[in-house]
């Protein structure tokens, strides 16, 4: 197989992966601020605190990128999934602050 063909397989998985968590963290957003706080949003702070858990281990990095690096020596932030640059560059920092966000959310309901 083509390395052309492996990245492409790998920008796909990560993409796809990458929509999941953004159902998950939507979800719990609009959870907590509907004030509907369930066990999906447990669920869902688990599988993100997992993935920190994940890319804490792999120095920041996700595991799918050090595979797409194997194929492609691009220097954009976007070599390894199918997003605009700029959002794949500050994707970690958009989405830890709505992660973030939610959380205040959520204590403020709870407490």
């Amino acid at each position: 197989m083509k390395s052309t063909t492996k990245l492409t397989i790998v920008k796909l998985i990560h993409t796809v992966i990458w929509l999941m968590f953004n159902v998950v963290i939507f979800y719990m957003l609009y959870a907590v601020i509907a004030n509907k706080i369930d066990i999906l949003v447990w669920a869902g702070i688990g599988i993100i605190i997992l993935e920190g858990v994940v890319l804490t281990i792999f120095s920041k990095m996700c595991p799918l990128t050090l595979i797409a690096r194997r194929y492609s020596d691009s220097d954009k932030a976007n070599f390894d999934i199918f997003l605009p640059n700029w959002l794949a560059k500050y994707n970690k920092l958009i989405y830890t602050t709505i992660f973030i966000i939610t959380l205040c959310i959520l204590i403020y309901r709870i407490a």
